[in-house]
């Protein structure tokens, strides 16, 4: 199962150990699976970039992909910022376009997570 792992307000060094913890088995020699994450310092950044009409739009190419973006348009019932929106999402990983120009969600989830952690004051 492909999954995209979103979070936010991961501390820097956790992303760091992830990272030196995968490098580390893949120079021994073991089978790592793939990781495909993107993070956020802020729930503000998050909203900033997912935004509700966004989130639409990947619900509507994922449930009718691969669209062109003029049937994503259509279906979502607006035509103003599709382009944008679809470019952003394209930018994030959510959304990629096949040799035909046609767009899909190569995701069969997508995991936002949001830590609620005490910080020391």
């Amino acid at each position: 199962m492909a999954t995209l792992t979103i979070k936010v307000g991961e501390p820097m060094d956790a992303t760091l150990a992830r990272a030196a913890e995968t490098m580390a088995a893949l120079d021994a020699g073991r089978e790592v699976d793939p990781y495909f994450g993107i993070s956020f310092d802020t729930m503000a950044q998050f909203g900033a970039v997912f935004t509700p009409k966004r989130w639409e739009l990947v619900e509507a190419v994922r449930a009718s992909s691969p669209l062109t973006l003029d049937a994503l348009a259509q279906r979502l019932g607006r035509h103003r910022n599709v382009r944008k929106d679809v470019e952003v999402m394209m930018e994030w990983m959510v959304i990629e376009k096949d040799e035909a120009g046609r767009f899909f969600v190569p995701w069969d989830e997508i995991d936002v997570r949001w830590p609620l952690m005490k910080r020391a004051a």
